[in-house]
């Protein structure tokens, strides 16, 4: 397996180009992924694996719409937690990750530990996850919501999207 050095040096403007074109159509054939990086099918194909099995492109999924699944309600809860040693971080990472209702979880360096993305239909449903499941998660002291108006840019989301 190559090195993150050997990886980085063998990435090249034609790897780039494979991945935004990815990024903007995940469905896109060979033959036109070919045409659009200026490549032909074999070398195009050939990088494609090898960026798949460096870690480039960790999978290929659907673009799911939330709203018309009837989850427009976004929340994100600021979790402090009562101690911060790598064992009560190993164990709310762990136990968070099992909530299907949140959708990013980052560690933060501020006045909080965690700042969730909780995605669920309304706010009756938020505040059951929240009583429920983040409030119970291990080394849990306190959490503060702020709920989302609007989303205004989703730029990561909408690179990804396909056009069909």
């Amino acid at each position: 397996m190559p090195t993150q050095h050997e990886t980085d040096r063998d990435f090249d403007h034609f790897d780039r180009r494979i991945l935004d074109a990815l990024a903007e159509d995940g469905r896109i054939s060979i033959t036109d992924l070919a045409k659009r990086v200026g490549l032909s099918n074999t070398p195009c194909q050939s990088r494609l694996k090898r960026l798949i099995a460096d870690g480039y492109i960790e999978g290929f999924k659907a673009i799911l719409n939330p709203a018309k699944m009837g989850l427009d309600h976004v929340a994100f809860a600021e979790v402090k937690l009562t101690n911060t040693q790598e064992g009560a971080l190993r164990a709310f990472n762990e136990a968070v990750k099992k909530i299907p209702e949140v959708e990013e979880c980052h560690m933060i360096a501020g006045r909080f530990d965690y700042l969730l993305k909780i995605r669920t239909h309304d706010i009756k449903r938020y505040r059951h996850v929240l009583g429920e499941r983040i409030s119970e998660l291990p080394f849990v002291a306190s959490t503060s919501t702020n709920v989302a108006m609007e989303t205004v840019v989703d730029n990561w989301s909408s690179r990804q999207r396909t056009n069909g």
